[in-house]
Order: structure tokens, then C-alpha cells, then sequence
């Protein structure tokens, strides 16, 4: 029964939360773990970007789903996985080395793209996180092997806060990823006009994470009901 009602409640659900959104925030469904079915009704309630955290995941369903349909790569990516992606695609969220960035610029050559990325970093207090710190970040931007690459876009930065029911140690994390989305942007990016995203906030925390400054908030359970 609980199955059945957070099918049909789908659209209802995506209705609801984009009233909370501000225009300059993008709603991410993040589909993972859920079947073909609960994205078509979200789709036909009007939904285009999704979210998977797992390479074969998102391939097989792109293949069955329309094609309108904006796909973003959110979990860990492995460097040997990229060429199962690289042709569609939309955005990877979570770029967390130099070696995947030049592997994505590689493989988006071949199939004659470009690939829009988001730079992960590490703001949290669980170490079972990914993502860059400040000064990685800032030695992978002024090296030779970043300016030699040309078939990616940083667009932003993405980031997960502790998972935790303190509201505060969340906003200070979230409020960190913000400052350090300003300081690339003033010091890297600033004629760059599609650094523009933080992705940051979801189910249990994307409210706080709007208030943060926010662009992009990436929810699952809010939408799709809890996993199983």
C-alpha cells in the first residue's frame, strides 16, 4: 500500500516543493534505486532533470526514458566509467580529483561534447565523504594540466553537509560551500558566466541549504518515498 501511494502522490509531491523554491533554484529529482515507473509520473508531472549516483543505473534507464530528459551523474565516479556516459550526460556533480577531470575531458572529445562538471568538495565532518579541500581545488585550477583541457565546463560547486539533526553545524557547512563557490568565482572564474551553481541540500536539509544560497537541490525521498 505504501508503494502505491507514493506512485500516485509523485506529482503532488514535485508540486509541492517546487512552491517552496525559489525561481533560482533548480529541483534535481534523484531517482536512484527507483523504478521506470515513478519517473514517468514524474515526468508527466513535468519533471526533466534527474539524478542517479550509479554509472549502470542511469545508463539503463536512459535508454528506456525520453530523451528530453537531463541526466546528472551524482555519486562517486570512477575514471573507467566515464566512457559509458560521456554521449549523454548533462552534468557530473561530483568531480573530486584531477584525474576524473581529465578523464571526463577525454571522453567528452571522442563523442564531441563538451561536459558540464561541478567541482565536490569535502565539507563535512564524516569521513566517509568525497571532494576536494580549498587548496586542492586551488592548485588543480592553476595547473598546466586544468588549462590544457577543453572539452569541460565548471559550472559550480557541489558539497553534502554532515548527516545530522543539528541545524546549525549544517548551515555552517553549507554557508563554508558558498564562500568557497565566491572565491573561485572571484579569483578563477569571474568572466565566467556558467560558474553559477551550487548544488547543495536535500531531502532532511534542503531548506537550510536555500537559505545558504543554494541553486541546485537535489532530492529523492521527498519526491519518491523512502527507498526499498
Amino acid at each position: 500500500m505504501l508503494f502505491f501511494y507514493n506512485i500516485m502522490n509523485i506529482a503532488e509531491h514535485i508540486q509541492n516543493i517546487k512552491s517552496k523554491l525559489p525561481q533560482t533554484v533548480a529541483l534535481i529529482a534523484v531517482s536512484k534505486t527507483k523504478p521506470i515507473s515513478d519517473i514517468i509520473e514524474a515526468y508527466r508531472a513535468g519533471q526533466r532533470i534527474f539524478a542517479e549516483n550509479r554509472v549502470q543505473e542511469m545508463t539503463q534507464k536512459y535508454e528506456q526514458l525520453p530523451k528530453d530528459i537531463e541526466w546528472h551523474l551524482i555519486g562517486h565516479l570512477q575514471t573507467n566509467k566515464v566512457k559509458l556516459i560521456a554521449n549523454f550526460v548533462s552534468l557530473i556533480h561530483s568531480v573530486d580529483s584531477v584525474s576524473l577531470l581529465k578523464e571526463i575531458d577525454k571522453q567528452a572529445k571522442k563523442c564531441n561534447r563538451i561536459i558540464n562538471v561541478l567541482l565536490q568538495f569535502y565539507i563535512a565532518k564524516e569521513e566517509t565523504k568525497f571532494g576536494f579541500d580549498d587548496n586542492e581545488a586551488m592548485q588543480m585550477l592553476e595547473s598546466d594540466d586544468y588549462k590544457s583541457l577543453k572539452n569541460i565546463q565548471i559550472c559550480g560547486v557541489m558539497g553534502m553537509a554532515t548527516y545530522t539533526d543539528d541545524e546549525k553545524t549544517v548551515a555552517d557547512e553549507f554557508t563554508n560551500l558558498n564562500e568557497i563557490f565566491q572565491r573561485l568565482k572571484k579569483n578563477y572564474f569571474a568572466t565566467t558566466n556558467a560558474f553559477k551553481e551550487i548544488s547543495m541540500g536535500m531531502s532532511g536539509d534542503y531548506e537550510t541549504a536555500i537559505k545558504c544560497g543554494s541553486t541546485m537541490v537535489r532530492i529523492g525521498s521527498l519526491i519518491f518515498g523512502s527507498r526499498y
